[in-house]
């Protein structure tokens, strides 16, 4: 049997070995486009093991993941495309020129200058293109929903077009909030949505505005903490001898209260 070591030419190399004629049969079905659902997977698997902290499964997930970013790599070369010399060339070239205050003569003493220096520098690349004529076009329409509208808060911000406190976007919250109600109220499905999702808007606003966590990381921990508080809540209704499915809001409002309660330890 073949011996394969530890490495990245390894992996190409079983890669190859499984598009073969005489490979897999449903690896060499894939393409580049059927491979994306995969890719998006094990991205979510990943970043769902880096949340819990979980040290074995981030290991695991990390080689699903550059698996199947060497897959695309695979299917390019039997295209003709590229190869992966291609790929590190590209990504070394960029870092190093991305990082002039590190590979040359610019400087920058902190990541609020670095992030400065890099946009810099993205701006040159691109200067005389013609790709770019709206300072949002470099806000790729491929991100997700919560992304985006992150990139596209931060690249107005750029200009100047900015909260100028916390404060200030919380009571946007509240206006977008009464809104809502408003619209409500009115019966209007139509200005319903709207309003939501100016509503959500304002909301990854804020959290854009603060600096710490990204919408989808603050996001991310809520799933996972009503995930914990939910499960808990369930073992609760089978301790009792309760059902879940037929419960009235008073028995849930207080198993609910129990186990917020017991986290905080009151």
């Amino acid at each position: 049997m073949e011996k394969y070591p530890p490495e990245a030419d390894s992996l190409l190399a079983i890669l190859r070995r499984l598009r073969a004629p005489d490979g897999c049969p449903w690896d060499r079905e894939q393409t580049r486009h059927s491979l994306v659902r995969h890719l998006e997977g094990e991205c979510a698997e990943l970043i769902y093991a880096i949340d819990k902290d979980d040290t074995a499964n981030i290991c695991e997930e990390l080689g699903d993941v550059l698996m199947n970013l060497l897959f695309q790599v695979v299917v390019a070369e039997e295209k003709g495309e590229f190869t992966m010399a291609d790929v590190w060339r590209q990504i070394i070239d960029k870092m190093i020129r991305r990082h002039a205050h590190v590979f040359g003569s610019e400087s920058a003493s902190n990541a609020e200058e670095v992030a400065a220096l890099w946009q810099k520098i993205k701006a040159q690349e691109h200067a005389g293109t013609g790709e770019e004529k709206s300072i949002l076009d470099s806000v790729k329409p491929c991100l997700s929903p919560l992304e985006r509208a992150e990139k596209l808060q931060k690249q107005a911000a750029k200009t100047g077009f900015d909260w100028q406190d916390p404060v200030s976007v919380a009571d946007k919250i509240a206006e977008e909030t009464a809104e809502v109600r408003s619209a409500l109220d009115s019966g209007d499905e139509d200005a319903v949505d709207e309003e939501l999702g100016d509503l959500l808007f304002a909301v990854i606003n804020l959290i854009r505005f603060r600096k710490r966590g990204s919408a989808s990381e603050l996001l991310r921990k809520a799933n996972m903490k009503f995930e914990r508080r939910f499960r808990a809540m369930e073992e609760r209704f089978r301790v009792s001898g309760m059902e879940l499915e037929h419960s009235d809001p008073q028995t849930f409002d207080r198993f609910w209260e129990e186990v917020k309660s017991a986290e905080k330890g009151c």
